[in-house]
């Protein structure tokens, strides 16, 4: 199963990536855990300097920003 983490402290932007994330995974019919990580000494373990930040399987593949569902379902693609 695919894992999935949202990092940032809970601001409207982290949940719009959890919301965009939850989307693509059910566009793709797959299950993946979808986790949030709001502690910032975690979050800075990822490398992550600006919130959100969305790791997939444990890979940083996006910070600093919202990126597109189609974008997001490719990360998931790539990594499944």
């Amino acid at each position: 199963m695919l894992s999935i983490k949202i990092l940032g402290p809970g601001c409207a932007n982290c949940r719009k990536l959890e919301q965009i994330a939850h989307e693509a995974v059910a566009a793709l019919g797959i299950e993946a855990e979808i986790s949030k990580v709001t502690d910032m000494q975690q979050i800075i373990a990822y490398d992550v300097l600006k919130t959100p930040g969305l790791v997939i399987n444990e890979k940083l593949v996006s910070s600093g920003r919202i990126p597109t569902p189609q974008s997001v379902a490719e990360w998931i693609r790539a990594a499944g």
